[in-house]
């Protein structure tokens, strides 16, 4: 781009969303953060912080807001997504008339779309239809907003729907203390970043039920051959769920203070009820809705996930947390690198 400045759009102000517009913005980028919230948006324009998904942080005088997604979108050749993922679907069929013909959009959101079970980057291309020339990316690792916001050393992948995609993705978000790496494995990051939210969810109700760090790593390590398992069956390598958005992304979800997906866990753990812990809840907690839709994923594909089952029956179905753990513990005896499909098990 000859070192000109990049118009970008980003699509949502939540945490993620706000910390990755001002990173761009201190990039000098020219960046403009569609707000859905217009308290949040009058918030922003008066304070130049988001109170609500990212206090204490001030953003760079060069971001800009706005409330309108048509102005948003309207001449921006780079757009990234961050709204969460249930609304990925309805924001940008609102916001397709708005796109650019040639451009590149990045999702950072981490999820499956209930019912249809797709990863975002295929909800958007789905939503843009077969002939856009729009070309998709997605960023996905061991990130947190609050960190990031504060320049912590930070390693996250990106990868696309064509290799130049990921590498202008990787060019974009790239700062001395946001290290991006490009993977040539689409479906692996995204579902590395989808699945380790529920895993996350298990290992915080291990932490509230007061269980140990053996628990805890025993679930980080069964959690990863479930996510292992269900992506090779989807046609994703391996190696991607020992990288960054697959190991690394798991590990910090499952064990960081700032997981909004282990609080939940902690949460149900200590005994409170699912309405209860979501009640009280301002941010998204993506694991929650991504539960379901990983069962019904793992069934359709006959893949065995155990622990993601569990989650699933502890937040639709009012399984309590330590039966749920009991009957993990009591599954018949097998060899541990054994992968059987789903059917071969009664549950």
């Amino acid at each position: 781009m000859g070192g000109s400045r990049r118009k970008i759009a980003v699509i949502g102000a939540g945490g993620w969303g706000t910390t990755l517009a001002n990173l761009l913005a201190e990039k000098e980028e020219e960046v403009l953060l569609w707000v859905y919230e217009e308290d949040l948006f009058r918030v922003l324009l008066a304070k130049r912080e988001n109170e609500y998904f990212l206090p204490g942080v001030r953003l760079a005088d060069s971001l800009r807001f706005t409330h309108s997604l048509e102005e948003a979108l309207t001449g921006r050749e780079t757009i990234v997504c961050a709204v969460p993922s249930h609304a990925v679907r309805e924001v940008f069929l609102r916001a397709r008339p708005y796109l650019c013909r040639k451009s590149l959009l990045i999702s950072v959101t981490k999820g499956l779309e209930d019912g249809t079970l797709l990863t975002m980057s295929r909800v958007l291309q789905e939503v843009l239809g077969c002939g856009s020339e729009v070309d998709v990316a997605a960023l996905s690792g061991p990130s947190f907003a609050k960190e990031v916001s504060r320049r912590i050393p930070t390693a996250v992948t990106v990868a696309g729907t064509s290799p130049g995609a990921a590498q202008e993705a990787q060019d974009l978000f790239f700062r001395p203390y946001f290290r991006v790496y490009t993977n040539p494995d689409l479906m692996g990051v995204e579902l590395g970043g989808a699945v380790k939210n529920v895993m996350a969810i298990a290992a915080g109700a291990s932490d509230g039920m007061g269980f140990g760090h053996s628990s805890r790593a025993a679930l980080i390590t069964r959690g990863l051959a479930e996510m292992t398992r269900l992506g090779v069956s989807l046609g994703a390598q391996r190696q991607t769920f020992f990288g960054l958005a697959g190991l690394g992304d798991l590990v910090l979800t499952c064990t960081g203070d700032l997981s909004r997906n282990r609080q939940v866990g902690l949460e149900l753990g200590s005994g409170k009820r699912v309405e209860e812990v979501l009640g009280g809840m301002r941010m998204v907690a993506e694991g929650v809705r991504t539960a379901k839709a990983l069962w019904d994923l793992a069934r359709t594909k006959k893949v065995e996930m155990p622990i993601a089952e569990k989650v699933h029956e502890i937040l639709y179905h009012g399984k309590n947390p330590r039966e749920a753990f009991q009957e993990l513990m009591s599954r018949m005896r097998r060899s541990e690198l054994e992968a059987l499909p789903l059917d071969s098990y009664s549950f």
